[in-house]
């Protein structure tokens, strides 16, 4: 049972990105999608990095990112994902609650969501931290107090390089060793429900006045 609780809180792999690490080392690699680790000083948990190239512009990438509400669509193990603040079209705080399977408990987070474009290269990037306050504890979930992750989206031609990074303590009693072996899973199932997303017509020819394509 505890395996499953492994292999379900490896969703936030999916959610939260952190710098670049060294010593990257290919964990996964399916349907076009690289999945790396790398360990983390100080941390028993190691770091995931993504890399895929999505049939997206940067646009409708963003504008997918960015509509929190539609997270647990899309998400892997959402239970919940609302938007509590939006400060600009290119900055947001928003609440997101991990269901994850008996006997372990729930995880919740609040994270804060800033849209930054270089316009020599026009790569995007999308800082995702998570933060304290704005929700209070939650009685039998479990608070991420820790994280620190980052989108990369690069224009290639017509497609979109993504690289996306983290780093989490998920918290509670579940050993690093056993969330390690499965970090993989979460980051792969959100990025193949993302394409799916990505397709669907609220998103076709998303254009954004913060975002050049």
């Amino acid at each position: 049972m505890i395996v499953r609780c492994a292999l379900a809180i490896a969703f936030i792999a999916s959610q939260l990105a952190v710098r670049a690490q060294d010593n990257w080392k290919l964990d996964t690699e399916k349907e076009g999608i690289k999945i790396y680790k790398t360990a983390v000083p100080d941390s028993k948990v190691k770091a995931v990095r993504v890399i895929a190239m999505l049939d997206t512009d940067l646009s409708q990438l963003v504008s997918v990112l960015m509509d929190v509400n539609t997270g647990s669509q899309w998400v892997y193990h959402t239970k919940s994902s609302v938007l509590i603040k939006k400060v600009s079209p290119s900055e947001l705080y928003y609440y997101s609650e991990v269901d994850l399977p008996w006997p372990c408990e729930n995880r919740d987070f609040v994270a804060h969501l800033t849209v930054t474009q270089d316009p020599r290269t026009k790569a995007v990037t999308i800082d995702g931290p998570a933060v304290p306050g704005y929700v209070p504890l939650k009685h039998g979930i479990v608070r991420i107090g820790h994280s620190k992750g980052k989108w990369i989206l690069s224009p290639v031609g017509n497609k979109v390089k993504v690289e996306y990074t983290l780093q989490v303590d998920p918290g509670g009693a579940i050993p690093a060793w056993l969330v390690n072996v499965f970090a993989a899973q979460g980051p792969l199932e959100s990025f193949r429900k993302l394409k799916a997303q990505l397709k669907k017509p609220t998103f076709q020819g998303a254009k954004l006045s913060y975002i050049q394509d």
